[in-house]
């Protein structure tokens, strides 16, 4: 059943399945690079330095002989990895004190709310590097600075629409029946908020790989050797008039990324949005 209806919302909006066709594509060569035969990311023939494209290595060599296209998939990895955790902690994070204020209201509400606006008050990329200061560089050091960062997003996301759902005809009638909090929460107000979820976490990991590219281009995510797209644009940067090869390539590489998950949450708005649906 649920099948039918995936095939019938690719069918009505195919950008949706265009978007998700990019992204599965992309996490499947992320998850499955150990297995499809690409060469060793961290292995060096420094004779193939600055190699241009060829049939050994289809997307030529950087400045240390390591193969371009190896170091790109397995920076996939990396960012997949480090984006997903964050936005996993902020969503969890932000998301819970969000739905909690526009459930209890009050003080709680106030209270979470100024703090958030703390948050806010600082630009992304200064209040990233100003927790990776503090815990140190490293895929983990960003991931948790990243999803810190868009914490406040979450929180402010969900507790508008939790205010209005908190005072919906249904929810009254579950309090006035002796439903708990816990149960109002998670059957009747978290469900009406899945959609919104789903879009926004879409396009926060979209900016999530570009924050991520960025933090390891500053030298300040993933750490050599480790391949990271950010890392690998990095240092090709010093050799672009000899090899552009490995900026360029790590450059797209970040591009279809962020660009695949963009799209998927523009098209899963306007394929879950019922106002946007009103108006086709």
């Amino acid at each position: 059943m649920k099948a039918v209806v995936l095939l019938q919302l690719l069918r009505r909006n195919p950008l949706l399945g265009f978007a998700l066709l990019l992204v599965l594509l992309q996490v499947l060569l992320a998850l499955l690079a150990p297995f499809l035969g690409f060469q060793d990311p961290y292995h060096q023939v420094m004779v193939q330095r600055m190699k241009p494209p060829g049939e050994l290595n289809l997307l030529g060599t950087d400045h240390l002989g390591r193969d371009v296209l190896s170091r790109i998939v397995h920076g996939y990895r990396s960012s997949l990895l480090t984006c997903s955790m964050a936005v996993l902690l902020a969503l969890l994070t932000g998301g819970t004190l969000g739905l909690l204020a526009g459930f209890y209201r009050g003080w709680f509400d106030r209270v979470v709310m100024r703090i958030m606006d703390i948050f806010f008050a600082f630009p992304i990329m200064l209040l990233a590097i100003g927790v990776i200061a503090i815990l140190g560089p490293g895929l983990w050091g960003a991931a948790l600075a990243i999803g810190i960062v868009y914490t406040p997003i979450f929180a402010r996301l969900l507790r508008a629409p939790a205010l209005i759902v908190s005072e919906s005809e249904y929810v009254m009638s579950a309090r006035a029946i002796g439903a708990s909090d816990a149960r109002i929460l998670f059957h009747h107000i978290l469900p009406n908020l899945s959609s919104l979820i789903l879009v926004q976490t879409s396009l926060l990991l979209s900016a999530a790989v570009l924050v991520e590219a960025s933090l390891s281009f500053l030298g300040l995510g993933a750490q050599p050797p480790v391949p990271s797209l950010g890392l690998a644009l990095s240092e090709g940067r010093n050799f672009l008039m000899l090899s552009p090869w490995p900026a360029v390539f790590s450059g797209l590489a970040i591009l279809f990324l962020s660009f695949g998950f963009n799209l998927l949450g523009d098209a899963l708005r306007d394929t879950l949005d019922p106002r946007l649906r009103g108006n086709e």
